[in-house]
């Protein structure tokens, strides 16, 4: 049996008017009068696509999926070389959410995001867990040094040294890797933007799945993927996500009486599942989940605990 729900298509779409000159796409699939769900994507700046509204049943789930700003559907795109980054931060895009859920007439809706999408949904619901029905997790990552640490200053080059070198290969002697990728995405140079952003988004896709998914290292090395995906995600990561190092551990308290799913690859390189642990000491509501699975959502481990926790709680509170 298939994991995943069968695809759909969206009843409803939109652009809302977030403010700076931003405008954000959204969409809402499956069933209008059912359990209010929103997919908060990964990246920062990966976008949504129609896999994300298969993890739940669609006749008993209202499915909302939106795009960030800057990425995908959203105006204005990173990809332009003028893009202006200065409106879009962690805060931003929490007001965003807020300001989708009042434009839907939702009064609470579970929050369902991967890596970047679950330090965003995190962010959400302390800011306004009163709005929060549930939480489902996936590859947890909190944006903190020690996570940027691991993945983009050496710590996970011991396990794929082949792609680190690749990926270091751009970086002058002597500087922080992330400072420097993020000089290169935003170099006047286009051909200097583009093999950064490649080489960027490449170093991810190799450790994303525990078993190579050559789909999955295609998607990563396409530049329509990978120039907002670099872009934006560096702007986040130099800025420390606008959190302070241990915020969203340190504020879990907030989540108190939120029920949370926490689903984590054992062997998650992009992620470690220390973040998800801590997470779970933290929030006694929430429960972890810990498959035979890498960091990407098409590891069946992932996908089948997801598809667990959304039936789980598809008429919870109904």
């Amino acid at each position: 049996m298939d994991v995943l729900y069968p695809g759909i298509e969206p009843h409803e779409h939109g652009m809302l008017d977030v403010g700076d000159g931003h405008r954000v796409y959204w969409e809402v699939s499956g069933n209008p009068k059912g359990k209010p769900v929103v997919v908060v994507h990964g990246g920062p700046g990966a976008g949504t696509n129609p896999v994300q509204r298969r993890h739940f049943d669609p006749s008993t789930y209202r499915i909302v999926l939106f795009d960030q700003r800057g990425c995908g559907r959203s105006t204005p795109h990173v990809s332009e070389p003028d893009a202006d980054l200065s409106a879009n931060t962690t805060w931003h895009l929490v007001a965003d959410m807020e300001r989708l859920r009042e434009h839907l007439g939702i009064d609470r809706w579970q929050l369902f995001g991967g890596s970047w999408g679950a330090t965003l949904a995190v962010a959400y619901a302390q800011t306004h867990p009163g709005r929060v029905s549930e939480i489902i997790l996936r590859g947890v990552f909190l944006l903190r040094p020690s996570e940027l640490d691991w993945l983009y200053r050496g710590g996970a080059s011991a396990l794929f040294p082949e792609a680190w070198a690749e990926f270091a290969s751009l970086v002058p002697a002597g500087a922080d890797p992330l400072v420097a990728y993020r000089d290169m995405v935003f170099d006047d140079d286009p051909d200097v933007r583009a093999r950064a952003a490649l080489a960027w988004s490449n170093w991810e896709g190799a450790a994303v799945s525990l078993i190579p998914n050559p789909a999955l290292v295609a998607q990563y090395a396409a530049t329509s993927f990978a120039v907002p995906f670099a872009r934006i995600a560096l702007h986040y990561f130099t800025n420390g996500g606008w959190l302070d190092d241990d915020q969203l551990i340190r504020d879990a308290g907030k989540l108190a009486g939120i029920p949370g799913r926490i689903v984590q690859g054992r062997y998650d390189i992009v992620c470690p599942p220390v973040t998800a642990w801590e997470l779970r000491q933290a929030w006694p509501d929430s429960l972890l989940t810990l498959p035979t699975a890498g960091h990407a959502v098409t590891d069946p481990g992932v996908l089948q605990a997801l598809r667990e926790a959304t039936d789980e709680f598809r008429l919870a509170g109904t």
